[in-house]
């Protein structure tokens, strides 16, 4: 059997259904490959550019809990993917990343796109050691069945994260041995996560048993472990008050009256106030506690007696000195306290509590670039439109947030419906995650998902092509690109640290509308813009008619928000209460005397 065709079966054996990727001449063989052996369990996903490809990869791993694959050629193509791999790296997402390289005979010898290190060449080896977990050049084919089933092991065992493999051009059609029996099997058996008795998790439940007013804070590790549903079971067995990290949003229901809200530099108020003034014992599952999710609590953890679940505890022990320590898979490690709760019941008493949000505060206006038209109504609000986008989240989908102030206020203000996950990609926090990580998370999902995305204009003009991708793909994607021409969040940190001198941070304005409805034709791509409340009902009201297939809205910015981040904001900064049905008034006073259909009626849909 040819190496390239045993590739192919093997991925086909681990139920990994997707390779995301951009081919070449050095990846080709791969994909002629798939082309004859997938026979519908195997697709290949052309994206436009590498860095999307990963960013797919990334994203299905991440919501589909499996192995995510993607591949490159070599040259550019391999260093646009590293982008990617970079961030599964630093967010534990396990990605098997295919990379072709020149024939081994050219190495050193003046090959197009050499990578072997030798002479000025890139070393790709150390390149990719500094961002993954496994890394190898299969040079001889006796080697492909050990480095595929090291690279395996390696990217899904422990603490998640990506192996690389790459392939010179000639060793594709070399003779490997025949695949192994029940390899797949074998290898599951191998990565099977390790015995965990009753006495090794007794001091975490005593610890819960004793406390006055745990806190459970949920980071997206309990995602990838092997039982979520028994964290989420023992929580509401004991009545156990629940936070959620930035990145973990979706991990807890979020219509649960024991859900408190989520800690992080774009969290709720009440929580944080919670955790500094009420909570005695933090129980941290599957989070780091990175400065992203500790900065608004960092000055008291050191007062605080702090219990961690982690599947690798070395990132988290370099911040904090934990009370007790579960170095385990949090799914094993919360069947366990189940059944100690079987031995032993109590009950945590529910906390008198309100959840907050901050309130929605102009920042110092900016001079309007004059290109820009201005509409006839009220000019839209970021804090309005996400408001009224709430009610068109979709239940059992997929929720993406990208980067910037769209992504903070969004994370803030909105709520996770119920079977929905919510992804936010904060390892390398790259501008563009969300668009390319949404198909991704979209494709093989059952019929009749929907999945949305709150990204900027800064995001869309990186990957923003991808949203092609998602038309090639006929995937209902709703993409909704907050338009303001500038990077919003740079605008206000050079505001607040730079006494207003903005530099790199603004240009021509962008018609993303226009741009979006060259992806297709109006039966291929549903494409919107609204730049007042009644045009964004309407906008949306029209969206509906059109939600099984991609879709773009485009809400036009004029007047900036200071967004919800807590680095920007006073101890002091004013907050509203959360209800479970939020009254829309709070955030924009002019509806109060239009209904939705009233709004829906005052203009007409573009698309």
């Amino acid at each position: 059997m040819k190496l390239n065709d045993a590739l192919v079966n093997a991925l086909i054996s681990l139920n990994v259904r997707y390779v995301f990727g951009v081919s070449g001449a050095n990846i080709e063989h791969l994909h002629d490959a798939i082309h004859r052996l997938g026979d519908g369990k195997l697709q290949s996903v052309m994206a436009k550019t590498e860095d999307g490809a990963a960013f797919m990869a990334d994203c299905h791993a991440r919501v589909h809990r499996r192995l995510g694959v993607c591949c490159s050629t070599s040259g550019g193509g391999m260093m646009n993917l590293i982008t990617g791999i970079a961030e599964s790296y630093a967010e534990s997402v396990p990605i098997l990343a295919l990379i072709g390289q020149p024939p081994l005979a050219l190495e050193g010898k003046g090959a197009f796109q050499d990578s072997s290190g030798i002479g000025r060449t890139v070393d790709s080896m150390k390149l990719w050691g500094a961002v993954s977990k496994y890394v190898a050049k299969v040079s001889k084919p006796d080697d492909f069945w050990y480095h595929l089933t090291e690279a395996v092991k390696s990217a899904l065992s422990g603490r998640p994260g990506p192996a690389v493999l790459m392939f010179p051009r000639d060793i594709f059609e070399q003779e490997v041995e025949p695949f192994p029996l029940n390899w797949a099997d074998s290898l599951q058996n191998f990565i099977g996560q390790k015995l965990i008795t009753l006495d090794m998790i007794r001091p975490l439940f005593e610890e819960i048993y004793q406390a006055k007013n745990p806190v459970l804070i949920l980071g997206h590790g309990v995602r990838r472990c092997s039982d979520p549903q028994a964290v989420v079971k023992f929580a509401r067995s004991v009545g156990l008050p629940v936070v959620t990290t930035l990145s973990g949003r979706s991990e807890f229901p979020n219509n649960d009256p024991l859900y408190l809200g989520m800690l992080g530099v774009a969290g709720h108020p009440s929580t944080h106030a919670y955790i500094k003034d009420q909570a005695d014992l933090l129980i941290v599952v599957g989070a780091g506690l990175n400065m992203m999710t500790r900065q608004p609590i960092d000055l008291i953890l050191g007062n605080k007696k702090i219990a961690v679940v982690n599947v690798d505890i070395g990132e988290i022990t370099r911040v904090i000195l934990p009370s007790v320590i579960v170095e385990a898979d949090a799914g094993i490690v919360f069947n366990r306290l189940l059944e100690l709760l079987e031995q032993k019941p109590f009950q945590v008493q529910v906390p008198q509590y309100v959840e907050q949000i901050f309130k929605p505060l102009p920042a110092v206006s900016i001079p309007l670039d004059d290109r820009i038209p201005i509409p006839d109504g009220s000019p839209l609000l970021q804090s309005e439109a996400i408001a009224v986008l709430q009610d068109f989240l979709p239940q059992n989908g997929h929720i993406l947030y990208d980067a910037g102030n769209c992504a903070a206020a969004s994370l803030h203000m909105t709520k996770v419906p119920s079977g929905s996950s919510s992804t936010i990609a904060l390892g390398m926090g790259g501008m563009g995650y969300a668009i390319a990580g949404a198909i991704g998370a979209q494709i093989g999902s059952p019929p009749g998902t929907r999945t949305v995305v709150f990204a900027g204009d800064g995001a869309f003009l990186m990957t923003g092509f991808e949203i092609h991708t998602a038309v090639d793909l006929k995937l209902p994607i709703l993409f909704v690109i907050f338009n303001n021409n500038m990077h919003g969040m740079c605008v206000t940190r050079q505001q607040l640290f730079f006494e207003s001198r903005l530099e790199c941070v603004r240009y021509t304005p962008v018609d993303i509308a226009l741009v979006a409805q060259g992806f297709g034709k109006s039966n291929q791509i549903w494409v919107g813009s609204a730049s007042t409340l009644a045009e964004l009902y309407c906008q949306l009201e029209d969206y509906k008619k059109h939600a099984d297939i991609p879709g773009v809205l485009e809400v036009r910015i004029l007047h900036q928000e200071i967004p919800p981040f807590t680095p920007f904001l006073p101890e002091n900064a004013p907050v509203i209460p959360v209800h479970e049905k939020q009254s829309k008034s709070i955030f924009y006073p002019n509806m109060l005397s239009y209904s939705p259909q009233d709004l829906a009626s005052k203009t007409a849909p573009l698309h």
